[in-house]
């Protein structure tokens, strides 16, 4: 599972920027909901209930854009550290990330795949 999660997280970033990119195409700015009412810069559309409203709004590419980059800084700290079987170091007989020095992939890692656990492609652990 572990180089398999990242490069699955990997994809799935590349997913979601490409995607907030293509919503955002004509630079209309930012999103935000006014009642039953998203505002997408250039463009209203209406009949939300006001809480559905907010969660689209919420999602405006821009700030996608942000937590992905926010994302791929998490996933560049908490990379693998390999085991060289150095037995006077008891942490050096394992994998571990190489950030926090937990088993790897650390939890950090899992936290940022368990949005996805329902994707077909997400690695199930053997």
């Amino acid at each position: 599972m572990s180089q398999d999660l990242v490069t699955f997280l990997h994809v799935r970033l590349d997913e979601e920027a490409d995607l907030a990119r293509r919503c955002d195409g004509d630079g209309c700015g930012e999103w935000t909901a006014h009642g039953q009412t998203v505002d997408f810069g250039q463009e209203e559309l209406s009949s939300f209930r006001p809480t559905i409203a907010l969660h689209v709004a919420l999602h405006d590419p821009g700030r996608v854009l942000r937590e992905v980059e926010a994302k791929r800084r998490l996933l560049a700290r908490h990379v693998l550290s390999p085991a060289t079987g150095d037995p006077e170091l008891p942490w050096d007989n394992r994998d571990d990330c190489q950030y926090d020095g937990e088993t790897w992939p650390c939890d950090d890692l899992l936290d940022l795949a368990s949005p996805y656990a329902d994707h077909p492609d997400y690695p199930r652990r053997p």
